[in-house]
C-alpha cells in the first residue's frame, strides 16, 4: 500500500526519510498499553478541564536548562510530504499506513521541541498534545494498537527499503491515566537504530517521549512533571 504521508506526529516519517537519505537504520517505538492509574493515585490533571493552547503546551515542553549540559535544540523542520510503502502488516494497511508513519495525532493543540546530545547521534523529542481525554486516549491508542500487532513489516521511504522490528515494553507504572511504551527497530543499509518511544495520558494532556532508550528513561519523568504543572 502506498500513502502520502507527513512529517507530524510520533516522529516516525521523520526516522522514516532520515533513514531513507542517509540508508542507515532510524528507529521510532512500539507500543505497550497500561490503562488506569494505580489505586489511589489521583490523576494530576483534571479529565474535563479545557484543553491547553498551543502557546501554553509551549511553555511546558523542556529545555536545555532541564535537562542539564550536553544538549542542544534541533531547529525545527517544516512539514514533508513522501510516499511511503507499507509492506507485510495487516493492522498498519487498516489505518492506511497512518499508523506507520504516525500521521494520525491531528489534535489542532500540540507542541513539540527535539535535542540532539554531545555532538552525537543519539536525539530525544517531546511531544505535547491537549484535547478532551477521550479524543486523546482513542487517537494515540488505535495508532499503538496497529502498531503492536506487526512484530516486523517493511517500509519503502523515498525508495529505500526499511526493516522494522517492533517491541512492546512494559510502560512506566503510576505514571498518568494511561500508559504505552514501545521499541522499534528500523535497519536499513546494513545499519540499524533502536528509538524508545513513551507515552503517558493524563487527563486532557498527551505526552509523548521519544528517542535513544537511555535519554527517555533519563528526562520521561521530568517531562511530565513540567507538562502538568499547574503554575
Amino acid at each position: 500500500m502506498r500513502v502520502r504521508v507527513a512529517t507530524t506526529a510520533l516522529g516516525i516519517t521523520a526516522a522514516l526519510l532520515a533513514v531513507a537519505a542517509c540508508t542507515s537504520g532510524a528507529p521510532g517505538t512500539k507500543p505497550d498499553t497500561t490503562t488506569s492509574s494505580p489505586a489511589g493515585k489521583p490523576a494530576r490533571s483534571d479529565r474535563n478541564a479545557a484543553p491547553l493552547s498551543s502557546a501554553i503546551l509551549k511553555t511546558r515542553l523542556l529545555d536545555e536548562s532541564d535537562l542539564g549540559s550536553g544538549y542542544a535544540r534541533k531547529p525545527e523542520r517544516p512539514s514533508q510530504h513522501d510516499d511511503v510503502t507499507v509492506i507485510g502488516c495487516p493492522a498498519l494497511n487498516e489505518l492506511g499506513g497512518e499508523a506507520a508513519t504516525g500521521g494520525t495525532l491531528t489534535f489542532p493543540r500540540k507542541a513539540k521541541v527535539t535535542f540532539t546530545y554531545a555532538d552525537s547521534a543519539s536525539e530525544i523529542s517531546e511531544e505535547l498534545y491537549s484535547d478532551s481525554a477521550d479524543k486523546l486516549s482513542h487517537g494515540i491508542g488505535r495508532i499503538l494498537d496497529a502498531m503492536t500487532g506487526c512484530p516486523s513489516y517493511q517500509v519503502v521511504a523515498g525508495g529505500t527499503p526499511i526493516d522494522m522490528a517492533s517491541q512492546k515494553l512494559t510502560a512506566p507504572h503510576g505514571l498518568g491515566d494511561e500508559r504505552w511504551s514501545q521499541l522499534l527497530t528500523f535497519s536499513a543499509g546494513g545499519r540499524s537504530t533502536v528509538v524508545k518511544q513513551t507515552a503517558i495520558r493524563d487527563g486532557g494532556l498527551l505526552l509523548i517521549v521519544s528517542g535513544s532508550p537511555g535519554l527517555v528513561d533519563r528526562h520521561l519523568d521530568k517531562a511530565l512533571t513540567k507538562a502538568t504543572a499547574t503554575s
